[in-house]
């Protein structure tokens, strides 16, 4: 046991039909001053300022190597997954996909 589960997806979501949340273990409403019940943060593009923020405040060399580093773990993950990476980097900063886009060989992506 290796404690990292091998290589089992132990996360939800997830591409791989792994575990899904069963619903019979949903927190009940709780009664504060009236109905509390989960609320699913909606993901917008503000998601995305920060990191394109501290992508452009990296000097050349570390966005060479923040580059290098993502196209090599990427190179490992199905062509899906890239894509969907992919979308995340070119809402931070179309450079930083541009960059990882052609690191992986994978024609620039247009509609983000």
């Amino acid at each position: 046991f290796d404690g990292n589960a091998g290589a089992a997806v132990v996360y939800e979501p997830n591409s791989f039909g792994g575990p899904k949340e069963n619903p019979a273990f949903k927190e009940p409403p709780l009664k504060i001053s009236g109905d509390a019940d989960r609320y699913n943060q909606p993901r917008v593009d503000a998601d995305f300022i920060q990191p394109g923020n501290l992508y452009r405040l990296m000097p050349p060399d570390e966005q060479d190597r923040l580059i290098q580093n993502l196209v090599s773990s990427l190179k490992t993950v199905p062509e899906f997954i890239q894509e969907r990476m992919l979308k995340h980097f070119y809402k931070a900063d179309s450079t930083w996909g541009d960059r990882v886009a052609k690191g992986l060989g994978i024609e620039t992506l247009t509609a983000v």
